[in-house]
């Protein structure tokens, strides 16, 4: 388990080799570019590890097949098939992902983001996937370019839901934080943890609330959905996964995610291909 968990620091999985990569920071505005949308795609061959930087343009980040991770201070969140990432212009940010995935991105040079200057999961349905596509395959500059980028700012939205994990920070918390990241089926109760740091249980769910918004409980649980939906999105299957961070069937997991995530682990791991339309 601890080759999987590790994952949240976007570093080292079972595979053992790990590209890392260096690319500069730099603010807001810049560099610009040529055009308001410049997308991009790499299919990577290693396990790859971004450093932190950031983009003189807001990103957006997304996939058709796999996972990914984006780390945003103390915020981790999961890009699987459904669901992309804004990263507004200026934002230092780190990533990482598997071997094997095409990573799809895209630059936006735009004077009024559609998706505002906060950090967004956003909606990846198959519109927009299309007009993405769509877009890398007409000439800068054209009428036919223009309209498709006029069209994927109009259908851009956020997501209604979310893959995300904060990590606390607390001297207090990081023996809790440092075993559910290594073995997020780890079954410590908080009275357990309590009595082990010499600590009440409410001055423990204090600074879990005050740090992720959320108390014990909660976050161990989040802290699991999010390892499973990676090992989902590595190709783990769903009983596996669950079983893997704790959950003794697989209905328990899945009611879990949808408390945490609002929807099911069947559906962050939705094919695009069927989704998929013709460019």
């Amino acid at each position: 388990m601890t080759s999987t968990i590790k994952q949240f620091d976007s570093r080292t999985t079972a595979s053992g080799r790990v590209a890392e990569r260096h690319l500069p920071s730099y603010s807001a505005g810049q560099v610009c570019l040529p055009m308001q949308i410049l997308g991009s795609a790499e299919t990577m061959e290693h396990e790859t590890y971004w450093s932190e930087h950031s983009h003189p343009t807001h990103e957006l980040l997304w996939r058709d097949d796999g996972v990914g991770t984006v780390t945003i201070g103390t915020r981790t969140w999961t890009i699987t098939p459904p669901l992309g990432m804004w990263i507004p212009a200026g934002i230092p940010h780190s990533g990482w992902t598997p071997a094997g995935v095409v990573v799809k991105a895209a630059q936006f040079d735009v004077d009024e983001p559609p998706l505002g200057n906060a950090p967004t999961t956003v909606s990846i349905h198959p519109l927009l996937r299309l007009l993405l596509s769509r877009l890398q395959t007409l000439e800068p500059r054209t009428d036919s370019y223009a309209l498709t980028e006029a069209m994927i700012l109009d259908v851009l939205s956020p997501a209604e839901h979310e893959v995300l994990v904060h990590r606390p920070t607390a001297e207090l918390l990081t023996p809790i934080v440092e075993t559910v990241f290594n073995d997020p089926s780890d079954p410590t109760t908080l009275q357990e943890w309590a009595t082990r740091l010499g600590a009440s249980p409410r001055t423990i769910t204090r600074a879990f609330t005050a740090e992720t918004g959320l108390g014990f409980n909660r976050w161990v649980t989040t802290a699991r959905i999010h390892c499973a939906i990676t090992l989902i999105g590595l190709g783990c299957e769903i009983p596996d996964a669950a079983a893997d961070v704790g959950y003794a069937s697989a209905s328990a997991f899945t009611t879990a995610c949808r408390r945490i995530t609002g929807t099911t682990p069947a559906n962050l791991r939705a094919e695009t291909s069927s989704s998929h339309l013709s460019v």
